[in-house]
């Protein structure tokens, strides 16, 4: 899928606040330049925007004004991300996605179920190399534990050894 081009003149406007609506949107970016056009696309099931908007300017200039000066700004206590807007976002117009129809996303659907299937079966390995060098540790430190008891018999039948212990034992 090539990637289209940005519309110079459209800007997506992120991190709204739940009061700000398309007239206080309208309102703060119009200092910039004529606005052709505002949309703060809907969630279908609360009918609330969905923190982001768009906001067409007539002249490529003054999106670029608002663009600079308005990306970091606070509008209501938030942060705004101000970037070109890509044409897909906006094909939706005011039903935003819901107008695409439901298999237009089946490719990249497969490919995300492909995606994850890599990723559990990556997991997967992952947690069996873990159990795998877990139960290595513990052979070791086993085999250590049961070296340190053979010093200890090994020690009780040395005379030699015993006299040893008991000398270092006193001077310390």
């Amino acid at each position: 899928m090539a990637q289209q081009a940005v519309q110079k003149n459209t800007l997506y406007v992120g991190g709204l606040a739940e009061e700000v609506n398309e007239t206080i949107l309208h309102a703060a970016f119009i200092p910039f330049g004529d606005i052709k056009d505002v949309k703060t696309p809907l969630d279908q099931a609360t009918q609330k925007h969905r923190s982001f908007g768009f906001v067409t300017f007539l002249e490529k200039e003054d999106a670029a004004a608002a663009m600079d000066n308005m990306d970091g700004a606070e509008l209501y206590g938030r942060v705004l991300t101000v970037n070109y807007a890509l044409p897909e976002r906006i094909k939706g117009g005011e039903q935003g996605w819901a107008a695409q129809p439901i298999w237009a996303d089946a490719d990249t659907w497969f490919e995300r179920q492909q995606q994850e299937e890599e990723m559990q079966r990556i997991q997967a390995e992952n947690q069996a190399a873990m159990r795998a060098a877990e139960e290595l540790h513990r052979k070791k430190m086993a085999e250590e534990r049961q070296g340190e008891k053979e010093d200890e018999t090994e020690m009780k039948d040395d005379p030699m050894a015993r006299a040893e212990a008991e000398v270092s034992k006193q001077n310390n």
